[in-house]
């Protein structure tokens, strides 16, 4: 059985460019190894042949005050996704609470271009947001929730999400500042907690986020 690891899924053929014509152009952000065999990784064309270095260090000059936490107590497929979508929103760290090892595979290698905090567990997670001034906003359909979409969400806050199935835990739900949920219509109980994580950072985003940089 073939199975892909993470980084050639993330760099499959359908993306990306081949090896770039000589003479390769003289930038120190490029890398030899890329520009020789070809970038297919599943970034944004201004990063072709860019080294990972390079990219993260762009990144960091735009990053949103924007953070994400999330508990970790069940390997959770749905981290990979957050972190994926915590990549395209460019927010300025992802904490992970709980368990230091993660389900990888739904980010495709894109924590490799965010800041990911771990914390043991919930103490050391809100210690940590209280040094940094930062707010503690749980996202969850528990009772004294209140819409997200009749919130607005201040700017230095880190939108908190539990495990799938359990959600978030007393302790953490003791240390938020607020609870918000999200509107539902139909007849399930909640929604998958990737669907709910870019949800809440689209919503963030259009207050805070102003147009994308582009060169």
């Amino acid at each position: 059985m073939n199975i892909r690891t993470e980084d050639e899924m993330a760099g499959a053929a359908e993306h990306g460019v081949g090896p770039h014509a000589q003479p390769w152009p003289n930038d120190p952000r490029l890398d030899p190894e890329l520009l020789a065999q070809g970038d297919r990784r599943n970034v944004e064309d201004r990063f072709r042949y860019w080294r990972l270095a390079a990219i993260v260090a762009e990144l960091d000059r735009s990053r949103h005050p924007l953070r994400v936490a999330i508990q970790n107590w069940e390997h959770d497929f749905n981290i990979g996704s957050m972190v994926r979508t915590a990549n395209a929103f460019n927010v300025a760290g992802v904490h992970i609470v709980g368990r230091r090892r993660w389900n990888r595979r739904g980010a495709m290698v894109t924590d490799r271009y965010l800041h990911v905090h771990h914390h043991p567990d919930e103490a050391d997670f809100l210690g940590w947001l209280a040094e940094h001034d930062y707010r503690a906003v749980g996202v969850d359909n528990l009772p004294g929730s209140v819409p997200l979409e009749r919130t607005e969400l201040p700017e230095r806050v880190c939108l908190v999400f539990g495990s799938e199935g359990p959600g978030l835990t007393p302790e953490l739900v003791a240390g938020c500042d607020r609870l918000v949920a999200i509107t539902q219509y139909g007849s399930t109980r909640s929604i998958n907690a990737g669907a709910a994580a870019a949800i809440a950072m689209y919503h963030w985003a259009r207050r805070w986020a102003g147009p994308p940089e582009r060169p």
